[in-house]
């Protein structure tokens, strides 16, 4: 379509519609529960159902689904349709109130982590008035909460909407000492960078690595990669620029605000990062996203792979999680700001951000911890497993001069004092940005760059907004006591940074020194899923989820539990496929080769005894001993597998993967590279890293 205006947001039962479609009193009470978060009446309800229905049967939708995002990572829905039977043997289109504000999937097989039994099924979604509806599919997509039938969250909107509800909680208190009484609520909003990789379709099937695990498992590295650096911000190519401008309208059309798009660093890969908007609907956005990349990469003939690192030797995908925190009057309370109040409300948000990251290090690392991301973090392309903040030479300056009482720069006399003598202004982004940074402040907001491109954003907000909600508890506790409260406020901001300034570094974190220096620091390097997922249940974490009311300690423990099985899981299917490929296709193919270089060499001995065939005879021993070491390292991975099925504990069995078979799985892939180095490649049973990476024409 042409007119943009009218494409965006025309699959969207948003204000716009709400308007002119609602009663007027209707319409305003169904704002004031989307805003403040008041109970929607079941009258209103059944009004609003209706509205919405007529408006979705108008663009011929016959089924609506309460879409709800499970602890599996991806979204679920199940369809029903509006026909409802009348008197006459006919039908009606029926849609109530009812229907609309609550489901009853069965939620028997879905990740529980214990939180019920396998024959417990009943559980229910309930409609998040927050998130608009919308028509995806040809069917209405109802934005909704999931829970069992003892009322814990099974899914990944509720504790979300929870942690905004807890730093809105807070961040108010401390908005009104600053004397902003007109603010009503406060929302932290996200912009979710997303990297993928694009690959032909005729080549993805025929790996069946891709296809079972998201990732090449077996692969030699081709003569080119991304060393040459062309590939960043290169010309986009024909057939992947058609695919981005249809994703773009269809994205457009659901209401997400896709803004970017440009070649990353590696070979096929690619980026798009949308606008920014409040956290719940940037998280419901990102989920629709990816669905829609993948779904219409396969209308051009190509595969949309959002593994973190698909492909070894060249970079992976992460998905950096753009936050910050803005007031319903249009305050961002991350913009630094130009006069003293702005700029003492500024700091104050800033040390909470500073004193929860530091605090809440080993939260931040777990809510990134999955088995694609441990191939990521730390492997130079992406930031380290540790935890650091980048704030930039300026601001870090001045924080260090509020230390210390000193002038900043030695353009104050006096000392400074928050509030009381004029601060300096902060430009906007008047430091480089730092790449290697996990959490980096880029202006008026921060960006956490650990996040892996397959990841849901929930889990990353939800830890950012609960423990930034808990540091801004402490400063209002002790603010709204103060009998002197800019004397307070100064003693608060230099206290905070004194004692959790270890947390901030602005040099290189890929170098080996600034790993050393962070263990000197006290700063913990929680390198793998499994040494980070034991901190989701230390009670300093329990407590923080439980007192904000984010997540119930049971229901911390089964997505500890989930998230340790969904590693297990992983590498175990990875290894599956490995063996798999190894017996039926690798080794088969490794001796016909060998069969064919032998009689190769023996026929030219026949022909001439004279000729030297050291080509063949060299080619085979070469090939018969990477042969050999192949059965053994596949046969070693095979017992680590048996042995695996024995442990019952699913920490341990975490830990055994991690420590057994991913190694064998390592030195098995190693072996079966090298060999498809020497290999005829129209005998080698899949497509090359040449042939993927390089193949979209």
């Amino acid at each position: 379509m042409s007119n943009i205006t009218e494409l965006f947001g025309s699959m969207v039962f948003n204000e716009q519609v709400m308007k002119e479609r609602l009663p007027k009193e209707t319409f305003k009470q169904l704002q004031r529960t989307m805003k403040n978060g008041k109970s929607l009446d079941i009258n209103i309800a059944n009004v609003v159902a209706n509205a919405m229905k007529d408006w979705a049967i108008e663009k011929g939708v016959t089924h609506y689904t309460h879409w709800f995002q499970p602890m599996t990572g991806v979204t679920a829905e199940k369809h029903d349709s509006f026909i409802s039977p009348d008197n006459n043997g006919k039908v009606i289109m029926e849609f109530s109130g009812k229907e609309l504000v609550q489901g009853e999937p069965d939620a028997s097989s879905f990740p529980s982590g214990g939180l019920r039994a396998t024959f417990e099924a009943r559980g229910y979604t309930a409609w998040d008035p927050t998130s608009y509806a919308f028509i995806k599919n040809n069917v209405l997509c109802i934005p909704t909460a999931f829970c069992s039938y003892g009322g814990h969250a099974l899914d990944k909107k509720t504790p979300l909407l929870r942690s905004m509800e807890a730093i809105n909680k807070q961040a108010l208190r401390i908005i009104r000492l600053f004397g902003h009484d007109d603010v009503t609520s406060v929302k932290t909003t996200v912009g979710p960078e997303q990297e993928y990789f694009l690959v032909d379709k005729k080549y993805y099937e025929k790996r069946k690595d891709l296809i079972f695990t998201g990732r090449t498992l077996f692969g030699a590295k081709s003569p080119k990669g991304q060393e040459m650096e062309d590939h960043y911000f290169g010309t986009i190519k024909s057939r992947v620029q058609a695919y981005m401008k249809e994703l773009n309208e269809e994205l457009w059309k659901l209401g997400v605000l896709a803004k970017t798009e440009h070649n990353e660093v590696a070979p096929a890969q690619h980026e798009l990062a949308p606008i920014f908007t409040t956290t719940n609907i940037a998280t419901d956005h990102n989920q629709l996203t990816m669905e829609l990349m993948q779904r219409i990469a396969k209308k051009h003939d190509l595969v949309c792979l959002i593994h973190e690192k698909p492909f070894a030797g060249v970079n992976g995908s992460g998905k950096h999680n753009n936050w910050s925190i803005s007031t319903d009057t249009g305050i961002n309370l991350l913009e630094p700001g130009d006069t003293p109040s702005e700029n003492a409300q500024f700091l104050l948000f800033l040390c909470a951000v500073i004193k929860a990251v530091d605090e809440y290090q080993d939260m931040l690392r777990v809510s990134a911890a999955s088995a694609g991301n441990d191939h990521r973090l730390g492997a130079n392309e992406a930031p380290p497993a540790v935890v650091s903040m980048f704030l930039g030479s300026e601001l870090t300056e001045i924080l260090e001069a509020i230390e210390k009482d000193e002038a900043y720069d030695n353009k104050e006399k006096e000392l400074m004092r928050i509030g009381v003598h004029v601060l300096p202004k902060f430009p906007k982004d008047t430091t480089d940005r730092n790449r290697t940074s996990p959490f980096a402040f880029t202006g008026n907001k921060f960006e956490f760059r650990m996040v892996g491109s397959s990841a849901s954003i929930s889990g990353p907000n939800i830890v950012l907004n609960t423990a930034v909600a808990e540091e801004l508890k402490q400063f209002a506790d002790i603010l709204e006591k103060a009998d002197d409260f800019e004397g307070e406020l100064h003693s608060l901001i230099q206290k905070t940074i004194k004692e959790h300034k270890r947390i901030i570094f602005n040099g290189n974190g890929y170098d080996d020194a600034w790993i050393e220096e962070a263990e000197r620091r006290g700063l913990l390097n929680l390198k793998t899923t499994p040494d980070a997922l034991p901190y989701y249940v230390k009670e300093k974490n329990l407590k923080l989820f439980e007192s904000h009311k984010v997540f119930s300690r049971e229901e911390v423990f089964a997505r500890y539990e989930i998230k340790m099985e969904l590693y297990v899981k992983t590498l175990n299917i990875e290894a599956l496929t490995m063996v798999d490929m190894v017996h039926k296709d690798i080794l088969p193919v490794a001796s016909r080769f060998a069969k064919m270089l032998t009689d190769t060499a023996l026929a030219k001995q026949q022909l001439c005894t004279d000729i030297n065939s050291s080509y063949e005879k060299d080619t085979v021993k070469a090939v018969s001993s990477l042969t050999a070491s192949i059965f053994e390292n596949v046969k070693i991975l095979e017992d680590a597998l048996s042995e695996a099925k024995a442990i019952s504990d699913f920490e341990a069995s975490a830990f055994f993967y991690r420590d057994r078979i991913f190694p064998a799985m390592t030195e098995l892939r190693a072996v079966v590279d090298e060999l498809e180095t020497i290999t005829d490649a129209s005998m080698w049973p899949y497509p090359s890293y040449g042939e993927l990476l390089f193949g979209i024409i």
